[in-house]
């Protein structure tokens, strides 16, 4: 059993990676040597509901092979280009390759719902409302974190160029620093698990409004999504058992995770993905760590790429996905 973890701190130019990897899509099946899938992980949320799995293939016990990598330009390099077979990625990312790829990549599984909270250092934010005239401080800005933020603004009849100031940081870790040690009243949009590390390096913070929540009640019930897993469609064609018993897989470990916080944390924090398993472990419940397929699946992305296509069509690759875009798992 052959099983490798790197975590890549270097990420290639997303042009630059998109252009290489749509140029050379003839590459061999990425299947190890021991028939295992090749699967890519995104360190952060979409990484913790892998752990159990990752851990097993480790010590020999799962047939797969995983890298955690640091970017999604690595990821959509890597998937595009055969590397992997599977990747835990943005459900809008996957219908971007989709799109770009002309339907080399499906979408097989819901991973992480939402993962965004405003926060502040006052106590002035009490509901979306409250957001006017304020400056908010976020990242993921030409990305589904602004498209987020700016779709429940104006759901709620929020102006979000007129009504408020968003400035936008390139890293959620700045936008952490200014939470740390705020002076004074500081309002802004983190995703987990930086909302539990500044609540944790600052009494003062306070989770004001959790965005899965105002999205859902202005989306007309619809679940905000973040992560899904990706699969190349050739893979699903050629390997339809592999793929099936790599699915039951990764439901089996979202199960561990939530069931076995404790245990869990203990090894987000070994593979690096967490510093710590205190922080892990407080984070796990707000990181909405899921297991979602088939038809319910099939919905949810539906109606979650419908919002981000009306809100601007780049964010899922110029046009929604067709219906061979959503694979349904043999089981359902």
């Amino acid at each position: 059993m052959k099983h490798n973890l790197l975590v890549r701190k270097s990420a290639l130019a997303a042009a630059a990676a998109l252009a290489f990897v749509l140029m050379s899509l003839t590459g061999v099946f990425a299947l190890d040597a021991d028939g295992g899938l090749n699967v890519a992980v995104l360190k952060g949320p979409t990484a913790m509901g892998l752990i159990e799995l990752m851990d097993e293939a480790d010590r020999g016990e799962e047939n797969y092979t995983v890298e955690l990598l640091g970017a999604p330009d690595e990821v959509v390099a890597g998937l595009v280009g055969e590397k992997y077979d599977a990747a835990a990625i943005p459900c809008n990312l996957a219908s971007v390759l989709y799109n770009r790829t002309e339907g080399k990549v499906r979408l097989s599984a819901i991973n992480t719902l939402g993962v965004l909270y405003i926060v502040e250092t006052g106590g002035s934010v009490q509901s979306i409302a409250d957001l006017k005239g304020k400056t908010v401080y976020a990242t993921g800005k030409g990305a589904t974190p602004e498209v987020v933020l700016r779709y429940v603004l104006r759901e709620n009849g929020i102006d979000p160029d007129k009504d408020l100031t968003i400035e936008f940081k390139s890293e959620a870790t700045e936008v952490a620093a200014l939470m740390k040690d705020a002076p004074e009243s500081v309002i802004a949009m983190l995703p987990q698990p930086f909302v539990t590390v500044v609540s944790m390096q600052n009494d003062k913070v306070r989770v004001a409004l959790d965005m899965t929540k105002e999205w859902n009640a202005v989306s007309g019930g619809n679940d905000l999504l973040t992560g899904c897993v990706a699969i190349r469609s050739e893979i699903i064609e050629k390997h339809p058992e592999k793929v099936d018993d790599f699915l039951d897989d990764y439901e089996d470990s979202v199960e561990f995770v939530r069931e076995h916080p404790a245990e869990a944390a203990a090894l987000i924090e070994a593979y690096g993905i967490v510093p710590k398993a205190a922080v892990a472990q407080k984070a796990l419940p707000g990181c909405n760590i899921t297991y979602i397929e088939g038809l319910r699946m099939k919905s949810l992305a539906e109606a979650y790429l419908n919002v981000l296509f009306e809100m601007d069509p780049k964010t899922v690759g110029g046009k929604l996905p067709a219906e061979d875009f959503y694979y349904i798992h043999a089981d359902d």
